[in-house]
């Protein structure tokens, strides 16, 4: 019965998230402006991500179509189903999140601990749907496939489903950091800066547009982006599990769900530790979140231990040093990215005193911030890859990659909260709360900014063990050698500087998305600034006009970096070889992992330093310290929401889609020895 283990906690995760979304949209809202700025929220995060889905279907359908007669039917058929569950979990949450942000901003004004309950709650639903999600996609495909195909076959297509995922994450994540960021600087730079009117003031004409793009880019496109990394991490360490230990036929294939499973467990057990008191203090909020996180991870280490000396009673103390070690660097990469980006800290606190000295200031010591962050990321990430090769070999390296992510669920819950504090907030300054409200759902928001950076940081950890796991995969797929993926091959060095800088392309080019789309927004917010009933609060702002600029600017933007990902390496693949190939995953893994890390950190970190500011320090809201500080905040946030975060995606995606073509690539790629040898003698050469 083990092979359904991972089905039926699958099933409890979806079942615990339905609870808690029903207990939810039960509570009433009675602040009738309340109701109105909610639902203008959902009306417009809906249509967008109806919008960007519909765009979507067009690159699904196409995708599709090529894997179904280019690879195989039920590759194609796999990616179907990770491509529509990770657009359905991004949708989930979602909608939850704009049914639940003006219940938050009404429990603010009650107490915050019952503010952050349901904060987290919404938050917990989005977690819970994307591990119940991936965990009965991936299990309900493999007891399919594997039901009359040989288990090593039926594995080999869940890849599919893996890519199906990926490739949603990477233009959601993208897409939806577009448009939040368009609308936050619009927002911010023209609302803060120029005209000197607070956050979320609903006399600016972007304020709606900013906080819809908090849900389409910091729920629905998070949603999808730590799906893929949740199926993904599984999916590579099949992959490996079944080359690696085939005698073990489906023990090995299926561990990875158990681990899964068993961390999903743990989880919801952990969201139950959730409280605070009512002290607005970062450190003793972050305590409240730790309690849960930091148990759901003790229940997990726990409970692993003799389920893995049940599944594997002879190597059961590699596999759990293995399981661990992705769990202790996942944790010490959360405490990291806290340190580097939470205000209780003087990393953090630097940058804001900085502010004081101006804007070249802030970003100065916040960019130097987000290079030293990646010392301890890399540095415990190299070690978690020694301790679990030198335990199981590759294999472990893949169980780390699960270790990592198995207390997702409640990992997830703490991001996605963020989104919906950040919502209640601008609700609570709309609807004219009293200060005490906007006070504490300030607090949860500033807390959301450093637990959405560990969550970043988990995501960006599991993604380098994960695509290590499936570059490995790769080089099996494709027949390569050591001697083939020697350093001394030439084509090898190639691939590995043109990975190298891909990375940075696609990060300039999401950066050059984000900033097109905003310049139309500042635009736009001026002109209507210019109507002196609008900054007299007379006549209502046209808020229409700034969530069409976001959205269209997000749609326009975001197709560029998306297919680079995907055509990319196919075009090398097939014209160098998939040696070489190989060396551009490698490349493109090493520069990604540390860009990821610098962006995600360094834009954390500004934003916490705004909000420190915020909060009465150096001068508080409308010093030029606070002026500063902005302007750190509006290039962080494109780095943490945009760019950084869809990094880690581009670094499997790239992986997933080379180890579905590797039969292809192997056989059909332009300087072969073959096709070189025919070409020379077309040319007379021979």
């Amino acid at each position: 019965m083990i092979e359904y283990f991972g089905l039926v906690c699958g099933l409890i995760a979806l079942a615990f998230a339905s609870f808690l979304a029903w207990k939810i949209v039960k509570i009433k809202v009675k602040d009738k402006k309340v109701i109105q700025v909610s639902g203008a929220i959902h009306e417009g995060a809906t249509a967008f991500l109806r919008r960007e889905y519909t765009t979507l279907s067009v690159f699904v359908l196409f995708m599709f179509l090529t894997f179904f007669f280019l690879v195989d039917a039920l590759t194609a058929v796999a990616f179907l189903a990770g491509a529509l569950l990770s657009a359905f979990a991004g949708f989930v949450g979602m909608s939850i999140a704009t049914t639940a942000n003006g219940k938050t901003a009404e429990a603010a004004k009650e107490s915050l601990n019952k503010a952050l309950r349901l904060a987290f709650s919404s938050g917990t639903v989005m977690g819970m749907t994307v591990v119940g999600l991936g965990l009965v996609g991936v299990s309900v495909l493999l007891l399919i496939f594997s039901s009359y195909l040989s288990l090593d076959k039926a594995v080999t297509y869940l890849v599919g489903f893996g890519f199906g995922a990926s490739s949603i994450a990477l233009f959601a994540r993208v897409g939806g950091g577009i448009y939040t960021k368009a609308a936050d600087a619009g927002a911010d730079m023209v609302g803060k800066v120029e005209a000197g009117i607070p956050e979320d003031d609903p006399r600016n004409p972007a304020v709606i547009a900013d906080l819809v793009g908090d849900n389409v880019g910091d729920v629905a496109g998070m949603g999808a982006d730590l799906f893929e990394s949740y199926v993904g991490s599984i999916i590579a360490a099949m992959s490996l599990g079944v080359f690696a230990f085939a005698s073990m036929g489906m023990t090995a294939a299926v561990y990875p769900l158990v681990v899964a499973g068993t961390g999903l467990i743990a989880s919801v057990i952990g969201t139950f530790l959730v409280r605070s008191g009512e002290s607005v203090e970062m450190g003793e909020l972050l305590n409240a979140l730790r309690r849960g996180t930091i148990g759901a991870a003790v229940l997990f280490l726990i409970a692993i231990i003799p389920v893995t000396y049940y599944m594997f009673p002879e190597n059961w103390i590699p596999m759990s040093i293995a399981v661990a070690s992705g769990l202790a660097a996942g944790v010490i990469i959360g405490l990291s990215t806290e340190y580097y980006t939470s205000d209780k800290y003087w990393r953090t606190r630097s940058i804001a005193e900085s502010a004081e000295k101006g804007a070249a200031s802030v970003i100065i010591t916040g960019y130097s911030i987000g290079l030293r962050s990646t010392t301890i990321p890399v540095v415990v990430i190299s070690a978690a890859i020694l301790v679990a090769f030198y335990s199981v070999g590759l294999y472990g390296v893949a169980i780390a990659a699960v270790g990592m992510l198995s207390t997702l669920g409640i990992t997830l819950a703490t991001d996605a909260y963020g989104p919906v504090a950040d919502n209640a907030g601008g609700i609570a300054e709309m609807a004219k709360m009293p200060k005490k409200a906007r006070e504490r759902t300030d607090a949860l928001d500033a807390l959301g900014n450093t637990t959405a950076a560990t969550g970043k940081g988990f995501a960006i950890g599991s993604a380098a063990l994960t695509a290590l796991a499936l570059i490995a995969a790769y080089a099996i797929a494709a027949g390569l050698t050591e001697s083939e993926m020697a350093i001394t091959n030439p084509l090898v060095l190639v691939g590995l500087f043109i990975g190298g800088m891909l990375p940075f392309l696609f990060a300039s080019t999401t950066m050059i998305g984000v900033g097109n789309a905003a310049g139309k927004m500042i635009d736009e917010v001026r002109r209507q600034f210019k109507d002196k009933a609008v900054m007299s609060g007379k006549k209502s702002p046209d808020y229409a006009k700034c969530v069409d600029i976001s959205a269209m600017g997000a749609l326009k933007e975001m197709i560029a970096p998306g297919l680079m990902a995907v055509l990319v390496p196919l075009a090398f693949g097939f014209v160098f070889g998939p040696a070489a190939l190989g060396g551009l995953l490698v490349g493109a893994l090493v520069s990604g992992f540390l860009l990821a890390v610098k962006m995600a950190n360094a834009g954390g970190a500004w934003d916490n330093a705004k909000k420190y500011i915020e909060k009465g320090m150096f001068g508080g809201k409308g010093s030029s310290a606070h002026a500063a500080a902005v302007i750190g905040d509006l290039i962080g946030d494109p780095f943490k929401d945009t760019s950084g975060p869809s990094l880690n995606i581009l670094i499997k995606l790239m992986s997933m889609i080379s180890l579905i073509f590797a039969p292809l690539i192997t056989k059909y790629y332009l300087l072969s020895p073959q096709v070189l040898q025919r070409l020379l003698i077309l040319l007379g050469l021979d």
